[in-house]
């Protein structure tokens, strides 16, 4: 089977998949895989330990729109929980300055995905009351961003015209403060 071929077996399996969701029919096979909050996944609470195998996992994970997450090939498709994100940023990228700025984050699992229209910078509000940084893959996975990755991005803000702290990548200005915060000011 060539690429192209497997690619369209996996979309058309993919494609199935959200029937069976959007009928409540989706079948819930469970090899009991999580992806936990720091990025490790893990095989009934073993960690995997070869990074190919998480790489591997990665390339074929989905979500579908109830929510959860799939591992889909051509002929099977089981479950994955996941705690928080599906990644975890662990490098930023950056090119340029101001509005011209461009950043770009790499992945826990060596994918790098920029910020910008198509996968903009949210910052989600936590149970504890803090905020913390997201952005999307083409595939609509999450990708939360370590904690040292926001302090680069703060490193980078800067206000807008009405005071808002935020950043710049793409031409396109991501706040990175609360609403709470600019309610303060």
């Amino acid at each position: 089977m060539d690429l192209r071929s497997a690619n369209r077996r996996i979309r058309d399996a993919l494609a199935q998949l959200e029937r069976e969701v959007a009928t409540g029919r989706a079948p819930a096979t469970d090899y009991e895989i999580t992806i936990r909050r720091d990025g490790t996944w893990t095989y009934r609470d073993s960690p995997i330990e070869r990074p190919e195998i998480v790489k591997l996992f990665a390339s074929v994970l989905h979500r579908t729109t109830d929510g959860r997450h799939w591992l889909v090939t051509p002929v099977e498709r089981t479950v994955v929980h996941v705690e928080d994100a599906a990644f975890v940023g662990v490098e930023l990228k950056s090119d340029g300055a101001g509005g011209g700025q461009r950043l770009a984050v790499r992945t826990n699992v060596d994918a790098w995905v920029p910020i910008d229209v198509a996968h903009p910078l949210r910052m989600e509000e936590q149970p504890d009351g803090s905020a913390v940084p997201y952005i999307e893959t083409d595939e609509g996975l999450d990708v939360r961003l370590a904690r040292s990755i926001f302090y680069e991005l703060v490193e980078l803000a800067e206000p807008d015209d009405t005071g808002r702290l935020g950043i710049w990548s793409d031409g396109i200005f991501f706040p990175i403060g609360s609403d709470d915060d600019e309610a303060d000011e």
